[in-house]
């Protein structure tokens, strides 16, 4: 978005249809978030042809392909150092005596899909040919061979900024392989690795515009670090750890998902030695909530019957394939639990809830911080996924016994209908430092740490007004001259009317200013304002509850 632009409709309507152009243009190319494995995080480049006939035979006799895990994806070093004669790429003979194309044919007779990785620069990550100038012949000898998914990573690109990552080169060579990919006979699902390289960045504003292009030009993004390989297990480096940064990176990204585009948070785990079993449900239940790939990496024969049962369970995986494609996003969140929801298509209500803290505990929450109406009158059945369990709740529900790192899922329902009606709810948060806009009992907004109180969970309306749980009388207003204010809510007054944009600006109907962090002056720093809106500037992206209506 330009300084100072607010989009008119029609400019709205034109940026939803590029950004749908991916999975809208071919809607049966990746409805779903895939499901299967990938070689790299569990055996990194000690992949060959046995491991995937093995791991195909297993995922076969062991339930994993009726349960919905249907591809096989090759990752890094599958390829020969040097390409033909003819340019094109050549798998490693070795590695694959008979060649891709018959483990192609391989896992078809046995109802999965062959997926395969390339790189968009001049180099794999691993040293490998890269495919900057050769994109229309690899597209073309992948689907020769009976591929149907490429994740294409981004190492060893070209730069015209002197920069290690330019983000401006990125995008046209990504368009460019949207392009092939789209054209050929039966495109390919196209998997992104682009924001992962600038997700690391105190800047995050480069990432953030990688992120507004990859949905135009994909079916699902890898938007931050690699997954902790098998070979670690310690320090800095530890599985949950982890598990628990690429989930947080997730959390902020929750606007750009929907039905046809995935955001990824990289590779299922489960016999990592690092992680406990309830820190393996919780990757698993996390996951699923955020309507994530499932794509495992590990030895699947070798799998025990426990961390079968856990990515096998049918209740949790209809929740990450639910069709309407949405990501849950945080309720609240306090360093010690943090709680997410969203809706299904059956017009049932998820509540996920992580046990972050060191010891096994239990937690209420408000069925109003959930969306829903906790009226007397409203009773409500839940469902406890991990084992199918069905209880009723008014009011509130409670979890008992969460273990540390555990992860408890529900679905809530309601026969009446009215009770169902849900209302957005949840943080409104600056994604880049985490921070929550904050109603703080004095008449006072701030940007502070999130401590989960209901001064920091926000209803969002349809008519774009905002309000907390606190103060539900008092709305967010543009005060003027810049200042925002808590009044008194009136319906249908445009100073207390929001837009929430995909660019993750929240901006005001009446001004078309951004809600900014950091007012002038000293002591400042973490005042909420308004100010002329800038590209994708840190200090103006917020994620918003699930169910905010989002433009372009």
């Amino acid at each position: 978005m330009l300084a100072g632009m607010v989009p008119s409709t029609t400019a709205v309507l034109i940026s939803l249809a590029t950004l749908a152009a991916a999975s809208v243009e071919s809607p049966w190319l990746s409805p779903k978030p895939p499901m299967g494995f990938n070689n790299w995080s569990r055996f990194q480049c000690a992949l060959n042809e046995s491991l995937f006939t093995q791991t195909a035979d297993a995922m076969l006799s062991r339930g994993l392909l009726a349960a919905g895990y249907d591809r096989l994806n090759l990752d890094d070093c599958w390829a020969l150092h040097s390409r033909a004669a003819d340019g094109s790429l050549q798998w490693d003979p070795v590695k694959f005596p008979h060649g891709i194309p018959w483990l192609s044919d391989y896992l078809k007779q046995r109802g999965f899909k062959l997926g395969i990785y390339g790189d968009s620069g001049n180099k794999t990550c691993g040293g490998y040919p890269g495919s900057l100038g050769y994109e229309a012949l690899d597209a073309k000898t992948f689907s020769d061979w009976g591929v149907d998914f490429l994740k294409l990573d981004a190492c060893n690109m070209p730069s015209t900024t002197g920069a290690k990552y330019d983000e401006s080169t990125y995008a046209p060579i990504f368009e460019n392989w949207h392009n092939v990919l789209i054209a050929l006979p039966t495109p390919l699902v196209f998997s992104e690795s682009a924001p992962a390289y600038f997700s690391r960045e105190a800047n995050l504003s480069d990432w953030h515009r990688v992120m507004s292009w990859v949905p135009a030009y994909g079916e699902l993004a890898r938007h931050s670090a690699d997954i902790v390989n098998f070979a670690t297990t310690g320090g800095g480096g530890s599985a949950w750890e982890s598990v628990m940064y690429n989930y947080g990176v997730n959390t902020m990204l929750a606007r750009y998902q929907r039905a046809g585009f995935v955001n990824d948070p990289d590779f299922l785990i489960p016999d990592h030695p690092g992680l406990t079993m309830d820190e393996k449900r919780s990757q698993v239940a996390l996951w699923a909530s955020l309507g994530a790939p499932l794509i495992i990496s590990a030895w699947i024969p070798g799998l025990s019957e426990d961390e079968m049962d856990l990515l096998t369970n049918t209740r949790i995986i209809a929740v990450d394939q639910d069709t309407l494609g949405l990501q849950a996003t945080l309720v609240s969140q306090d360093g010690e639990w943090d709680v997410l929801t969203r809706s299904l298509s059956g017009g049932e209500r998820l509540l996920t809830i992580l046990n972050r803290g060191e010891s096994m505990s239990s937690h209420q929450v408000d069925l109003e911080r959930v969306g829903l109406s906790s009226a007397d009158n409203c009773t409500y059945s839940v469902q406890e996924l991990w084992g199918g369990g069905i209880s009723q709740a008014t009011g509130h529900v409670e979890v008992g016994h969460v273990p540390a790192h555990g992860t408890a899922m529900l679905k809530i329902a309601s026969d009446d209908t009215t009770c169902m009606t849900t209302i957005p709810t949840g943080m409104v948060f600056n994604t880049p430092s985490g921070n929550c806009l904050t109603n703080n009992g004095l008449g006072l907004l701030t940007v502070s740490p999130c401590n989960a109180a209901d001064g920091q969970v926000w209803q969002v309306h349809p008519d774009g007004s905002l309000n907390t749980l606190s103060h539900k009388t008092e709305c967010l207003t543009n005060a003027g001259n810049q200042s925002l204010s808590l009044s008194t809510c009136e319906p249908g007054v445009a100073a207390q009317q929001w837009v929430s944009h995909v660019s993750g600006n929240l901006v005001s109907l009446i001004s078309g200013e951004c809600l900014t962090i950091g007012g002038a002056g000293a002591g400042r720093r973490n005042v909420p304002t308004l100010a002329v809106c800038l590209d994708e500037m840190n200090e103006q992206i917020f994620g918003l509850p699930s169910g905010v209506n989002i433009v372009s």
